[in-house]
């Protein structure tokens, strides 16, 4: 129940903090997150009774989406074309990293309290680092904050060694760098079109059945980490290890060969590995344990490319709303899968077909979507319109390659954005 709770509550934080972060920055949200999940976390190792423990845990998974999407944006709007997926996936093992050292504290601190506090805590001094992140460069110019925004971009362009660069520019030229996306910021546009406008709406159906089976078959996985007969420690260890070649992976193939075939390859291939678990008997452990971590390292890659992939695939003017439809629907999931367990008492090889079944139908999804790779990001809807007719011609400069050109903001800032 309070896994169920916790979910629930990255559910809500999406799609609160995404509005927020929309209105008010991505930073504050950034920041705000961080002190809510060092609060929270930290005050629910001193819950005295259930139900509070509860309150605190449904805090902490609002906040893990606010610090999440922010990050995700905030690496999109500030890298270049080339840099994105390399970055999407550093940042994805960080998280890893996290998951390859949860088991070592948890064998060295085995009080649960302490545990919690000790994992928890931390963020109180991330919370303080992040007010060194520069705010999106997009979103201030949009907000009207011209001024401050080419004194962040400066700050970031001698931050990178390009001092001389980033002193060029005036607010004139980058208000006329931008002046497409200010245009748009008077446009208003709602949930809504992303199911009336039919190239959205396609987009919109295939990436809700992605997110969600991909959050569905991943925590399902995750949940049955003690169901292996193995040491539950050393068990957890290789499920985190497991990442760092997937996303090594990953990268690769969403560098080379497209973000749309490494999606759909790695659901059908964690749906196959699912569904085998149901033709290999109980007793064969070792070989069990060896799909479920197969599966685990594919998903954990489905992972990294949706975030990415969601990002590049939504224009500006929608991009944070359909980054939160994802997520709501990666929640749904996750929400989901320990309720599906349940139908073990059924019959045992219920939720295996359920979780691989839905796993292979988030793949099959991925096959019609447009691919992004070596795209500019899209601003308006016409721009992903234009995608399936580029298909056709020879391929023109991006845009954001000829706004390079005509002043340095890309130079400013550096192959990989602020430090």
């Amino acid at each position: 129940m309070a896994q169920s709770v916790y979910m629930a509550g990255t559910l809500v934080g999406g799609i609160v903090l995404g509005d927020l972060s929309d209105r008010f920055g991505r930073k504050p949200i950034l920041s705000c997150s961080y002190l809510l999940l060092a609060a929270s976390g930290s005050g629910a190792a001193f819950s005295p009774t259930l139900s509070t423990y509860m309150v605190l845990r449904f805090l902490c998974g609002a906040s893990i989406s606010g610090v999440t999407l922010s990050t995700v944006i905030l690496n999109v709007e500030w890298m270049s074309i080339q840099m994105r997926a390399i970055m999407a996936t550093a940042i994805g093992y960080f998280y890893s990293f996290g998951q390859f050292i949860l088991p070592g504290l948890a064998y060295i601190i085995p009080q649960w309290r302490w545990l919690q506090l000790t994992v928890s805590a931390p963020f109180f001094a991330f919370f303080l680092l992040s007010w060194w992140v520069p705010e999106s460069i997009r979103w201030m110019v949009l907000s009207g904050k011209t001024p401050k925004a080419l004194k962040i971009l400066q700050w970031v362009a001698a931050l990178n060694g390009k001092k001389k660069e980033g002193e060029k520019i005036r607010p004139e030229e980058l208000i006329h760098n931008l002046q497409k996306e200010i245009s748009l910021a008077n446009v208003k546009y709602s949930i809504v079109d992303l199911f009336r406008i039919p190239i959205l709406c396609r987009v919109t159906f295939c990436l809700m059945l992605a997110w969600f089976s991909t959050g569905f078959a991943y925590y399902s996985l995750a949940l049955s980490v003690g169901e292996f007969g193995f040491n539950l420690y050393l068990l957890q260890l290789v499920f985190g290890g497991v990442d760092i070649p997937a996303k090594f992976v990953s990268i690769l193939s969403m560098t080379y060969l497209g973000r749309h075939i490494t999606l759909a390859t790695t659901l059908v291939l964690a749906g196959g590995s699912i569904l085998a678990l149901i033709f290999v008997p109980s007793d064969f452990l070792t070989l069990r344990t060896v799909l479920a971590v197969f599966g685990k390292g594919c998903l954990s890659s489905s992972f990294t490319c949706l975030f990415l992939y969601t990002s590049e695939l939504y224009p500006t003017v929608l991009r944070q709303t359909g980054m939160g439809i994802g997520n709501v629907f990666s929640r749904i999931g996750s929400m989901t899968a320990p309720l599906v367990k349940i139908t073990e008492e059924l019959h045992p090889f219920a939720p295996n077909i359920i979780f691989g079944t839905a796993t292979f139908l988030g793949g099959s999804a991925a096959f019609f979507l447009p691919e992004t790779l070596n795209q500019p990001l899209p601003e308006t809807i016409e721009d992903m319109k234009n995608w399936s007719r580029q298909k056709k011609e020879p391929r023109q400069e991006p845009e954001e390659e000829k706004t390079s050109q005509r002043i340095p903001l890309q130079t400013c800032r550096g192959d990989l954005g602020p430090s």
